[in-house]
């Protein structure tokens, strides 16, 4: 059983950064595709972006491009995602997900049945 644990949300000022964490665990979790989704109310979940845990290839949805960077550290299953110059329109739940995506496939949540408890990340005045 695939377990994945977010951490690292909360509240930030415009332009401000924060880190968000997703620790994985499981059988064959080192072969997944790690990806962040956030959802706000009111709107559908929204792909982030995501990472291949072999050769470390990264997407990102087009509304974080420049601003987010996810990375992760294959020695402790761990996938990280670095948010820049934050907006409030950043403000949502981030999800943490994975699952041994196709290639084409990691925007799309469907495609993911593993998914974190989800952490909040709020960015205001």
């Amino acid at each position: 059983q695939v377990q994945l644990v977010e951490s690292g949300g909360g509240l930030v000022q415009p332009g401000g950064s924060l880190s968000l964490s997703c620790a994985a665990s499981g059988p064959s979790v080192s072969n997944y595709v790690m990806a962040w989704f956030r959802q706000a109310p009111g709107r559908e979940r929204e792909f982030v972006g995501a990472i291949t845990w072999n050769r470390g290839h990264r997407t990102y949805g087009d509304s974080v491009k420049g601003r987010f960077t996810i990375s992760r550290d294959n020695t402790k299953n761990t996938a990280y995602l670095q948010m820049n110059s934050l907006k409030p329109e950043d403000t949502a739940v981030y999800l943490c997900a994975a699952d041994d995506v196709g290639a084409g496939r990691s925007k799309d949540s469907a495609a993911y049945n593993y998914w974190g408890q989800g952490t909040q990340v709020t960015v205001s005045s």
